[in-house]
C-alpha cells in the first residue's frame, strides 16, 4: 500500500540537528535536493503501487534518492545504507525532517527500490537533469522488451506511440535551423559473472542436478542408488581440466563428453524422482527453481556445440546465475569479448543520454536515425553535425544526415584526391577526431568513477537500472561543477568591479 505524500522542501533552518546548528546551503546534497524532479518521480512511483492493500511502502523520494545516493558515491548497498545514518546531509537530500541515527531501512531494500524504478523511468530523470524539461514521452530505451527501440513511451511508462507518427508530426511543423553537435558511441557494462567457459558451465549444470536430486531423495523410498554415476569421478573429471596448467583439445573434447553424460543421466533421474513425489511437496529454493530452469538451454547449446565441433551458438548463455547475460564481441583489446549489457550513448553541452541498452550485441550504427530524431524531440531542431566512429558511416545514415542538412563526420566515399578541398576535410576529419574524445571521455568517467565497469546487481531490470544511474549521476555532478564554476567567475567579476 502507498500513500501520496507532499514533497514541498523543508528550509535548512527546519532540518533538527541534534548537535546544534544549521546545514550549509552550499553543499551538494542541498543543491541535488533541488535539482531532483521529486513530484514527477512520485507520481510515476505511486502509479505502480496499491493503494488500497499491502503493506505501508516506503516513499518514493527515500526509494529514489538511496539508489541514487549509491551509485553517486559508488558504494555497495550495504555501504550505502550506513552512509545514510551518518551523513545529514544525504538525509535531508532523502527528505527526512530531523537527524536520526538508525538505519531507515535494511540493506536488502536495495534490490526492492531498483525494481520500482525501471530504467525508462530512470531516463526521464537524467533527461530532466541535461535539460530542464520533464519530457512527456520519450524513446522505449530497453531494446530487450521493445524489439529496435523505435517506440515512444507516453509520460506514464504504459501508452506507446509509434515513431512514424511521430516523425510525421515533426516533418508537418517548419523546420528550424540546425544546432549544435551530436556525439555518439557504445560501450559494454561488464556484469558480475565468472569468466565462462564450456566444462565449468557444464560442470556448474551437474552440481545444481544433484543438489535437486539430494533434496528429493529424503523423500522418496529408495533400494538403489541415488545416481546413476559416480558423483566423485564425475568430480574428478573436471578438475582433471580445470586445474590442468596445459591440456589438449582431444582431452578437452573427452571431458566435455563425460560432462554432458553425466547431466543427460541427472536430468533423467531428476524427472524420475519428481514423478514420485507429489506436486505440492515439491519445495525447491527459488534460486535452485531459477537454475533448473536454465539448465536446459545450457544443455542443448553444449550438445549441439559439441556435434558440430564449434565454439559458436545463437543467443549463448554464459551464465546460470545470470542467464540473461550475452557475450558482447568488441575486439578491443584486452578484453575482445565482454559479458554485460550494450550501451548506446549520445553526448550534448556535455551531458551524456542513454539512447539504448541491450543484452544482445545490435549494430549501433543502425540507431543513428532515431538517435537524431530523438535530439530533435529534446532540443526542437537538428544538430550541424554528428561526431562518431566508422561503424555509424554507412551509406543509409549518410544519405539520411544529408537530406536534413546534418555533417556526419569521416571520410567521404571514393578514392582520395590531392586537392585543396581534400586538405580542408583532412583538417575537418582530425577536429572532429579530437572533438569526439568528449564521449571518450565520459565512458571512461562512468567506469572509472561511478561504477560501471562492473554491475553488481544480478537481476536483468535491477542491472539495467544501476547503469542508467551511473549515468544520471555523473550528468548531476558534472552540473554541480558548472554551478561551481558560474559561482566562481560571478565572484571574480563582481571582485574586479570593486
Amino acid at each position: 500500500m502507498y500513500t501520496s505524500r507532499d514533497y514541498d522542501q523543508i528550509e535548512l533552518v527546519d532540518f533538527a540537528l541534534p548537535f546544534g546548528g544549521h546545514l550549509d546551503p552550499n553543499n551538494r546534497w542541498v543543491k541535488l535536493a533541488k535539482l531532483m524532479p521529486w513530484q514527477e518521480i512520485e507520481q510515476i512511483y505511486a502509479a505502480s503501487m496499491s493503494t488500497q492493500t499491502g503493506r505501508q511502502a516506503y516513499p518514493a523520494r527515500l526509494a529514489f534518492g538511496a539508489i541514487f545516493v549509491k551509485q553517486m558515491e559508488n558504494l555497495t548497498d550495504e555501504s550505502c545504507v550506513q552512509h545514510i545514518m551518518e551523513n545529514p546531509y544525504i538525509q535531508y537530500f532523502l527528505g527526512f525532517k530531523e537527524f536520526q541515527t538508525e538505519p531507515p531501512f535494511d540493506s536488502s531494500m536495495m534490490v526492492h527500490f531498483r525494481k520500482r524504478f525501471p530504467v525508462e523511468m530512470v531516463a526521464k530523470v537524467n533527461e530532466y537533469i541535461c535539460t530542464g524539461v520533464w519530457p512527456e514521452k520519450m524513446r522505449q530505451v530497453d531494446r530487450n522488451d521493445e524489439g529496435d527501440g523505435n517506440d515512444y513511451a507516453s509520460g506514464s511508462l504504459g501508452g506507446n506511440a509509434s515513431n512514424d507518427s511521430d516523425s510525421n508530426a515533426i516533418q508537418e511543423e517548419p523546420q528550424p535551423e540546425n544546432n549544435g553537435t551530436l556525439l555518439m558511441d557504445a560501450t559494454v557494462a561488464p556484469a558480475d559473472i565468472k569468466y565462462p567457459t564450456d566444462i565449468d558451465l557444464l560442470n556448474q549444470c551437474r552440481e545444481h542436478l544433484e543438489t535437486a536430486i539430494d533434496l528429493l531423495w529424503k523423500q522418496v523410498p529408495h533400494n538403489s542408488h541415488k545416481l546413476p554415476y559416480s558423483a566423485k569421478k564425475a568430480r574428478k573429471s573436471y578438475l582433471k581440466v580445470s586445474k590442468s596448467k596445459r591440456w589438449t583439445r582431444k582431452l578437452l573434447q573427452k571431458v566435455i563428453r563425460e560432462q554432458l553424460n553425466y547431466i543427460r543421466l541427472a536430468r533423467r533421474r531428476l524427472n524420475q524422482l519428481i514423478l514420485q513425489v507429489p506436486a505440492q511437496d515439491v519445495t525447491f529454493p527459488s534460486w535452485l527453481w531459477d537454475r533448473l530452469s536454465v539448465i536446459p538451454r545450457i544443455y542443448e547449446q553444449q550438445q549441439t556445440m559439441f556435434l558440430s565441433g564449434t565454439h559458436v551458438c545463437e543467443d549463448r548463455t554464459v551464465s546460470l546465475s545470470q542467464p540473461h547475460v550475452r557475450p558482447i564481441n568488441r575486439d578491443k583489446r584486452p578484453n575482445p569479448t565482454e559479458f554485460g549489457q550494450k550501451l548506446h550513448l549520445s553526448v550534448v553541452n556535455g551531458y551524456a543520454f542513454l539512447e539504448q541498452t541491450c543484452w544482445n550485441n545490435y549494430n549501433e550504427g543502425s540507431d543513428l536515425e532515431n538517435t537524431v530524431q530523438d535530439y530533435r524531440r529534446k532540443f526542437g531542431c537538428y544538430h550541424k553535425a554528428v561526431l562518431a566512429d566508422k561503424i555509424y558511416q554507412t551509406r543509409k545514415n549518410r544519405k539520411f544526415c544529408k537530406e536534413h542538412g546534418i555533417r556526419l563526420s569521416g571520410p567521404p566515399l571514393g578514392r582520395r584526391k590531392n586537392t585543396v578541398t581534400d586538405a580542408a576535410a583532412e583538417k575537418q576529419i582530425y577536429r572532429d577526431a579530437c572533438a569526439r574524445n568528449a564521449v571518450e571521455g565520459r565512458n571512461g568517467n562512468l567506469k572509472r568513477c561511478h561504477g560501471l565497469d562492473l554491475i553488481m546487481c544480478k537481476l536483468d531490470e535491477c542491472a539495467k537500472t544501476e547503469a542508467a544511474l551511473d549515468i544520471l549521476a555523473m550528468n548531476a555532478a558534472y552540473r554541480l561543477r558548472l554551478w561551481l564554476i558560474r559561482f566562481l567567475v560571478r565572484i571574480r567579476i563582481f571582485a574586479v568591479f570593486q
